[in-house]
């Protein structure tokens, strides 16, 4: 026997061997549903009886395992059931002579056989046999499941022959010796009348008896009968038969203490013991560890079993071995096995079945040893498919004890040895499903987000080359899609423990794979049901932190006032709720404060790190956003190697209203394209990932005919749009032109423009700022496209004075001149007049060339579309700021009297500060021209105490500019 069936449990040892075989063509799903219903049929209750009769079915069995049979019963096949074919009369004759010639392949062994018939009609099929069933099809069966039954009960009857003729039989010198195959030339020439022969002969025949009492549903008896074996078989040293009658006591044991069984699953077995032996039973589930074999007298034993004597009883419950004893015992009967070189296959099946028991028992140290010691029994050259069953079942048995890793390892061996290179055609899909059995006993799941809740678990190196298996063998498979979800996962979850080397393989093997087959989010499913999760790779660039940016300044909306307060008024009447608040503050941690705008482009920034050692080129990056229609234009980028923290910034366009939400961003690398979830990244840091976007507004462009400011406005605190700058005379007028574009989608309906001065310790007289807003607002609409001008009127005129020299003037000359507007920047000391300096002189032009600044900001609040309607506006603020130079000043002031007492002469000494020539004109006199840096007097009448009486002079340049200045 080469094959060794690893199936096998201790409680098959009761069962009688049925085969089931097609006979002639039966098509192979006809064949396994009859074959399903059959097997349904495993346990059958006698009739006239206490018992039970167990089966077990095989659909294929080599003849040379049934040369076993005499060894141990239950490897006997005892009945044959054929299916077969038929489809006319002239067909049968060759039926019946098939269905002969397979009873003679297991003719020696069997009790009785059947043959079922499908299709036949007529008069063959009206005939009643019993070893033959007919049936029109194989869909119009209804008793086959009844035929079974019967066909079992014909078994027992045969098999109860058998024990009671064997069990009778106490004559020593008429019992043959039963022998196993190798063992027949041994015994050419032995002395027969020897006392070392009967008792070899009588201890066989007790441990075949006691095999037929176990499978006829006699437990007790076959107790008795292994126990009285082991002793006679010890008593000889014939260790193979002394091996398998421990074990036979062990399996009867074990169906004592387990009659749910030891096959891992629950066989729905009751045990069979007649109903006044349940105090037996129960007495045997209390015999105490270790205890020693009980010899029963043969003479105790009757024709029909144990004699009905109460006072043996108790004494025969001792005869089941304990839990710990089973053990023992099968170390004792494994270790007999082991002598023997031929007998590999029975010790490969003792260690297996023991191991089932020990996993019922939770020793699963001992059930490790069993194991390993499977591993190393020699069965001889076995072919590639015995190999990998012989490793799957290893595989599994050590699952079944909770050594996972283990179990992993033969696995893979297995799956190594479907495409080892002596076989023709490597199965890579056997292969590559072994592979994925793996998984769990190296702490792998196929699922990235199980990588992403703790630390890493397993052995990295291991799990790598797994991968990388995995990769392999789906390729060869011919399904580079599977080789692309492989290598991703392996990106994935294991960058951080690849090196810089493992890390350039891996990523070219990537592109290698996706230039035929690009990776996506799809799931995939595998022929045998199994889905593969997407993988986003995520870390290829990682992504440290998420920030959602406002729209620019004059992009952004603004509420109006008076909108928002009934907005928030008609919530609740009342005029303050702690609910409310605190609900209000919880949307205020999720949604960002700021508002978007339909159909203005909006931000995101993304600070990203590139782990790799080389230069990550991402060709797709966008935004993934749910609640509203987004646009999402994507960005190309590339980092370089190790670049540490790199801004990044998407955007997109969001084409309606409402709330939105940024759920992640998506990646094309290496021709994987991942989506990346927000939710999935627990280490990203954001703000908030919910914004409003509010309906359309439209969109101003503003230019000027001003160069633009290189200087910001000093005492502004607001963010300006744009700002220009210009330098001016004192008293000078500039026009600045403004054209407002309508560059947006929505017709501009509304528009306010509004000026404010910023924070000056000057004194300005009159409007810095003037406009006229009707020409303007006439033509609003303003479509798209289409702009319009606005005039504004630059006019500066300051007080550049230091008042107190020239009232000191005034007064050395007596008389009394308060709050006049007239200009000197130089703190004289005029007593006595002699000592000041000449006014041509180099420092005294230097202190008259002194600037001053004016700032203002101008606002554009306007409005339109269907965002004015929810009451949204924008604005544009323009930063004015002008250098004013001073013109003129009035250096010196003295007084003549007139021929009035009421009226005098006021003279002035005017200096030009400027470069440029200027014209002096008063009323009532003529015009006086300056020359740059040149001062002259002028005479002006004056009146005391009438300041209405005060005349105006006009100062004109000689390039034109006009000043006008008041006095």
């Amino acid at each position: 026997m080469s094959i060794p069936d690893y199936m096998q449990c201790a409680e098959d040892h009761q069962t009688v061997l049925v085969v089931v075989q097609p006979v002639g063509i039966v098509p192979e799903d006809e064949f396994f549903r009859i074959y399903k219903r059959i097997t349904s049929v495993a346990q059958v209750s006698i009739r006239d009886s206490q018992r039970n009769l167990y089966i077990r079915y095989r659909h294929h069995y080599l003849p040379e395992n049934n040369e076993w049979g005499d060894f141990q019963t239950h490897r006997k096949v005892v009945g044959l059931i054929s299916v077969t074919t038929c489809g006319s009369a002239k067909e049968w004759p060759q039926t019946s002579d098939r269905f002969h010639c397979q009873k003679d392949v297991f003719g020696a062994t069997l009790y009785d056989s059947r043959l079922l018939v499908f299709g036949l009609q007529g008069e063959i099929a009206e005939q009643q046999r019993t070893d033959v069933a007919f049936y029109p099809s194989y869909d119009d069966c209804p008793d086959v499941e009844k035929r079974v039954e019967d066909f079992v009960e014909s078994i027992f009857i045969v098999l109860e022959s058998k024990r009671l003729d064997r069990a009778t039989d106490k004559s020593g010198d008429k019992i043959p010796l039963l022998c196993v195959p190798f063992e027949k030339k041994d015994f050419v020439g032995l002395d027969t009348d020897s006392r070392h022969y009967k008792k070899c002969c009588q201890g066989r025949m007790r441990k075949h008896v006691g095999d037929l009492c176990l499978q006829a549903g006699m437990l007790q008896d076959a107790l008795v009968h292994y126990h009285m074996a082991v002793e006679l078989l010890r008593s000889v040293n014939d260790f193979l038969w002394l091996g398998a009658a421990l074990e036979g006591l062990c399996s009867a044991s074990v169906i004592f203490h387990y009659p749910g069984g030891t096959a891992g699953k629950a066989s729905g077995r009751e045990p069979s013991l007649a109903r006044g032996q349940g105090q037996a039973a129960d007495t045997g589930k209390r015999h105490r560890p270790g205890a020693q074999e009980v010899l029963i007298d043969p003479g105790a034993l009757t024709a029909n079993g144990i004699s009905a004597d109460t006072s043996s009883e108790i004494g025969r419950a001792k005869n089941c071995l304990g839990p710990e004893d089973i053990i023992e015992k099968y170390k004792e009967s494994i270790s007999y096995y082991g002598k023997y070189k031929n007998a590999g296959v029975i010790e490969l099946e003792a260690c297996v079945k023991a191991v089932r028991v020990l996993a019922i028992q939770k020793r699963v140290m001992e059930a490790s040893e069993f194991l390993q010691n499977a591993v190393y029994i020699n069965l001889g050259q076995l072919s590639e498919e015995e190999k990998i069953q012989r490793y799957s079942i290893l595989s599994e048995l050590y699952h079944l004890i909770g050594f996972h890793r283990k179990s992993a390892f033969f696995k893979r061996v297995a799956a190594m040895q479907c495409v080892a290179p002596t076989i023709p055609e490597p199965g890579w899909r056997a292969c590559y499903k072994l592979l994925l059995e793996t998984l769990p006993g190296y702490s792998l799941c196929l699922d990235p987000k199980d990588f992403s809740k703790g630390s890493h678990r397993g052995w990295a190196a291991v799990q790598v080359r797994l991968l990388h298996e995995l990769v392999y063998a789906s390729r060869r498979m011919g399904n580079p899609g599977l080789s692309v979800r492989h290598l991703s996962f392996l990106l994935q979850t294991m960058l951080d423990l690849l090196s810089d080397q493992e890390k350039k393989e891996v990523t070219q093997s990537l592109e290698n794979y996706t230039s035929k087959c690009p990776g996506g989010m799809e799931v995939l499913t595998l022929p045998d049901g199994l889905k593969l999760p997407p993988v986003p790779l995520s870390k290829l660039p990682i992504v440290r932190s998420v920030k959602l940016l406002d729209l620019p300044v004059s992009l952004r909306p603004h509420k109006q006032k008076g909108l928002l307060e009934n907005n928030l008024s008609s919530k609740s009447p009342f005029i303050y709720s702690p609910i409310i608040m605190h609900t209000r503050g919880e949307e205020r941690t999720k949604k960002i404060e700021f508002r978007w705008v339909q159909g203005d482009v909006c931000e995101v920034q993304l600070m990203v790190y590139n782990p790799m050692p080389f230069e990550l080129r991402v060709e797709h990056m966008g935004l993934l956003t749910s609640g509203v229609e987004f646009e999402a234009l994507p960005a190309a980028l590339s980092l370089p190697a190790e670049s540490g923290l790199y801004p990044v910034t998407l955007v997109g366009v969001p084409r309606t209203a409402g709330n939105i939400n940024i759920n992640g961003y998506h990646t094309s690398v290496f021709g994987v394209t991942s989506d990346c979830l927000l939710d999935g990244l627990p280490s990203v840091r954001t703000s908030g990932c919910v914004v409003e976007v509010i309906p359309s507004l439209p969109r101003l462009q503003l230019s000027t005919s001003l160069p633009r400011s290189a200087h910001p406005l000093r005492p502004s605190k607001e963010e300006l749009s744009s700002s220009v700058s210009v330098q001016l005379f004192n008293g000078e007028t500039q026009q600045l032109t403004i054209t407002l574009e309508n560059i947006g989608s929505e017709d501009l309906e509304t528009l306010e423009v509004t000026s404010k001065t910023c924070n000056t310790k000057e004194k300005l007289f009159g409007e810095f700022l003037s406009w006229d807003l009707e020409e303007a607002v006439s033509q609003l609409p303003l479509k798209p496209g289409q702009s319009v001008t606005l005039t504004v009127n630059v006019k500066v005129r300051l007080d550049f004075s230091g008042g107190e020299n020239l009232l000191q003037d005034l007064n050395d000359d007596g008389i009394s001149v308060t709050g006049l507007p007239i200009s000197s920047p130089l703190r004289q000391v005029l007593k006595p007049r002699a000592e000041t300096k000449a006014l041509g002189s180099e420092s005294s032009k230097t202190d008259y060339n002194h600037v001053k600044t004016l700032e203002a900001v101008m606002t554009f609040k306007y409005s339109g579309g269907a965002g004015k309607v929810e009451g949204y506006y924008r604005h544009l603020s323009l930063g004015v700021h002008v250098d004013v130079e001073p013109s003129v000043f009035f250096t010196r002031v003295s007084t003549l009297p007139a021929t009035r007492t009421r009226q005098c002469h006021l003279l002035l000494d005017v200096f030009n500060s400027t470069e440029h020539e200027l014209m002096v004109s008063a009323n009532n006199n003529q015009d006086l021209v300056l020359h740059p840096s040149e001062c002259q007097r002028p005479a002006a009448g004056s009146s005391r105490g009438e300041p209405s009486l005060y005349r105006s002079m006009s100062l004109v340049g000689m390039n034109t500019s006009h000043y006008v200045l008041s006095i």
